[in-house]
């Protein structure tokens, strides 16, 4: 199946669910971040749009833990980095409709908690086609380690996500079921 009708099938089975009610379980993250020895502490986390599962929840959990959380913010030529925030800043909104911090002071996060429409076993993951989390990883994984974590519904998992030359694979997708590594 292409990527884009297989964008829209999903999108239209998640959007049958309520994300806000379902939570990922924040201590799983944790011991997730204990085997993989992070030692940083900044995590990218992402403003939950379009039925994606709702991260804020364990950003504020991460900010209680003494993290730095930080979203991204959409650049020129499909580019996306990733900004400071509390939950007391304001956040303008872009083209897209995404809430997103105005601080201009680049974070480059030890840990991307990242939005999907779909995923496979094997650890790919099908996204919106911009490619902005794909270049992202491309560039942080040249400066640091990064673990890379997929947040979903276990409904979005398929036999197989069709993936091209650019696509990256995650380090983990934890669902409201279970975790995939």
């Amino acid at each position: 199946m292409l990527k884009s009708k297989l964008r829209k099938k999903i999108l239209k089975v998640r959007q049958k669910f309520n994300t806000k009610n379902i939570q990922i379980d924040f201590n799983q993250i944790i011991k997730i971040l204990k085997k993989e020895k992070i030692s940083n502490k900044i995590i990218g986390g992402y403003y939950p749009v379009n039925f994606e599962i709702d991260d804020l929840a364990l950003l504020r959990k991460f900010k209680k833990n003494k993290f730095n959380i930080s979203l991204p913010a959409i650049k020129k030529n499909f580019q996306m980095d990733f900004y400071p925030w509390s939950f007391s800043e304001p956040l303008k909104i872009n083209r897209y409709g995404i809430p997103e911090p105005e601080t201009k002071n680049i974070v480059y996060p030890d840990v991307l908690l990242i939005p999907l429409l779909a995923f496979d076993k094997n650890l790919n993951r099908l996204g919106y086609g911009g490619g902005y989390y794909d270049r992202l990883i491309e560039k942080l994984s040249k400066k640091k380690k990064i673990i890379k974590i997929g947040l979903a519904l276990s409904i979005q998992k398929i036999d197989k996500v069709p993936i091209g030359v650019y696509d990256q694979k995650l380090d983990y997708i934890v669902t409201n079921k279970y975790i995939i590594k």
